[in-house]
């Protein structure tokens, strides 16, 4: 037997495990502290190959402070952080072990079930929505009633005709004299009855 016959020929490292998503349920409204959490033990673990990308899914929302636009995040998965890693017995205890979080989301109750790439990218496509054209915090319904809060129409009532997302107006059926007019009001000047 030669020493070539002891030798390994292929010398190619084993090809790493992809990293899968998985669904990590924390208390509500501390999402971004499990987040932070999560990275600064991570760090101190020495596991980075074990991980990847954290997410907190949030959208941008318009709302309006003292009748002014403000933009502001609202978490649209309270309660929840996808965790992209490598599944295994010391990573699991990791983050099962972070302050504030209270487990995994599906599965057993020791080897949680990943999430498909397509409804992580689902949840992506929906947080960059959010950035590109956020929502306003209330939505409005054709056919709801809604009570005019300022202007020459306040305490007048009326049905919602139409939304215009992208002006912030409404359109609204109020009934003057007897007959149903229809008048276009910002989203700030009506509110839900």
């Amino acid at each position: 037997m030669s020493e070539s016959d002891l030798t390994p020929t292929d010398t190619a490292a084993p090809a790493p495990l992809p990293l899968r998503w998985y669904v990590v349920h924390a208390y509500s409204g501390m999402e971004k502290a499990v987040e932070r959490n999560l990275r600064e033990r991570i760090e101190r673990a020495g596991m980075n190959s074990k991980f990847g990308r954290i997410l907190v899914p949030t959208e941008e929302v318009v709302e309006l402070k003292n009748g002014k636009k403000a933009v502001t995040e609202r978490r649209f998965f309270p309660g929840y952080v996808l965790v992209e890693m490598l599944m295994d017995d010391e990573s699991w205890h990791l983050v099962k072990h972070t302050s504030k979080v209270t487990g995994f989301v599906g599965g057993a109750k020791n080897r949680p079930v990943p999430i498909s790439e397509a409804e992580v990218m689902k949840i992506v496509n929906q947080m960059q929505e959010g950035v590109e054209k956020p929502k306003p915090k209330v939505e409005w319904t054709v056919g709801e009633t809604v009570r005019v809060k300022e202007g020459p129409f306040t305490d007048f009532n009326g049905a919602v005709e139409d939304v215009n997302y992208e002006k912030s107006k409404v359109r609204v059926s109020v009934t003057i004299f007897g007959r149903a007019t229809p008048v276009e009001l910002d989203f700030s000047q009506v509110e839900k009855v």
